[in-house]
């Protein structure tokens, strides 16, 4: 019987998620199942870890990517460290901070948000004055605020760590391989992240560091047994004490993934995505357009462009989707309506996607009356691509 599966299309995915996925990767999808024990898989899987280890910048043992997308992680390094009554400090400057301190909350944490406005990185001082008031077990922060477009500078809120004794936990869902997480520089504690950013990637697996200091600190009895880091530590480690059957494919990919990225090594990929993100903001400009966040804090794999008065949004990204078989999103929360939010990830900060983009977005701008040069978006960006 032939497949009547039905005909997708191809898209150019510069939302802020999933990216398109290299046929490397692809090609690792397809290859045989192994089972979840076989040695040739738990060798792979110990390749994994030290992959892992690489693109993070981190020694830490315990460096495992949890069964599920980057939500898994967040709840993973939540449910293994806050218990009924932990003071636990959180910055939300966008979605995501929201939804770690929902998550904490679920966990019995007593949790204090320090908020800042939706494309503004998290004020310091208003961080050290809630840290002084409730003491934190832990200060969990985003490191790229996938919302709004922010990339947090962590060495203040480490510095807040380091006065009261604070584990420090970062989400670098949309940061880990577009910029440097720095997860032993900066003495990050527990860190989380997802496969479909910028390690271009299917999503499905969530990576996940913990550092000694925080294992000590596992709750004894873990509310999830799922995402128990201890069960699950076990399986990936000398042990090898079965918890659950691991997705083999997405780990043949994932492995697939991070060996491109320390192929191309991690500086010349976070230079990669600084200078297309410089190259998108040239064009954005020069069509008469406007980035929503500073530019000492925006984030580079993701961008945040300011919908122009007089433009429909949803309108605008239908045009792209329909027209030119390319994804951005729209904005979240507070910013819903009012930006749009485009990536250029892993495969996609390339200069094709950018180049397309532009000329699709310039085209669409002009079929609802907004007024742009002709081709200034693309030359513009093509001068800062060609130095």
């Amino acid at each position: 019987m032939d497949s009547d599966f039905p005909q997708l299309p191809e898209r150019l995915l510069l939302g802020p998620g999933p990216s398109n996925v290299p046929a490397r990767v692809l090609e690792a999808l397809s290859r045989p199942l192994l089972g979840h024990l076989d040695p040739a898989f738990l060798a792979l899987m110990n390749e994994i870890q030290e992959l892992l280890r690489s693109v993070f910048e981190t020694a830490n043992r315990l460096t495992i990517p949890v069964s599920g997308t980057g939500s898994a992680g967040m709840e993973a390094a939540l449910v293994n460290f806050v218990g009924p009554g932990d003071p636990i400090l959180v910055g939300a400057h966008g979605v995501f901070g929201g939804r770690i301190a929902d998550c904490a909350q679920r966990c019995g944490g007593e949790v204090t948000t320090v908020r800042a406005p939706f494309g503004e990185p998290l004020d310091d001082a208003q961080m050290a004055r809630a840290a002084e008031q409730c003491r934190p077990k832990i200060v969990a922060v985003v490191h790229a605020e996938t919302s709004t477009g922010v990339l947090q500078p962590l060495e203040p809120i480490r510095r807040i760590c380091d006065r009261y004794d604070s584990l420090l936990l970062v989400d670098c869902v949309t940061s880990l391989a577009g910029h440097s997480v720095g997860i032993d520089r900066h003495r990050v504690d527990i860190a989380y992240s997802g496969t479909q950013k910028c390690l271009s990637c299917p999503p499905g697996l969530a990576p996940v560091t913990v550092s000694d200091k925080a294992r000590e600190c596992l709750v004894e009895r873990c509310q999830s047994w799922y995402l128990d880091l201890g069960m699950v530590a076990s399986y990936w480690g000398q042990e090898r004490t079965y918890h659950h059957t691991a997705p083999i494919s997405m780990n043949y990919a994932l492995r697939e993934a991070l060996a491109i990225v320390v192929e191309e090594g991690l500086e010349a990929r976070w230079e990669r995505h600084r200078m297309h993100h410089r190259a998108l903001v040239a064009g954005v400009e020069a069509l008469g357009l406007t980035m929503h966040v500073d530019p000492q804090f925006r984030l580079h794999p993701l961008n945040t462009i300011r919908v122009p008065q007089g433009v429909d949004d949803a309108r605008l990204r239908s045009q792209l989707l329909n027209q030119f078989d390319l994804e951005i999103g729209g904005g979240l929360g507070e910013l819903k309506g009012k930006v749009w939010r485009v990536g250029l990830m892993g495969e996609n900060s390339r200069p094709q996607p950018l180049l397309y983009f532009l000329h699709a977005l310039e085209k669409s701008l002009k079929d609802q009356g907004f007024q742009a040069t002709p081709g200034a978006g693309v030359r513009a960006a093509g001068e800062v691509l060609l130095g």
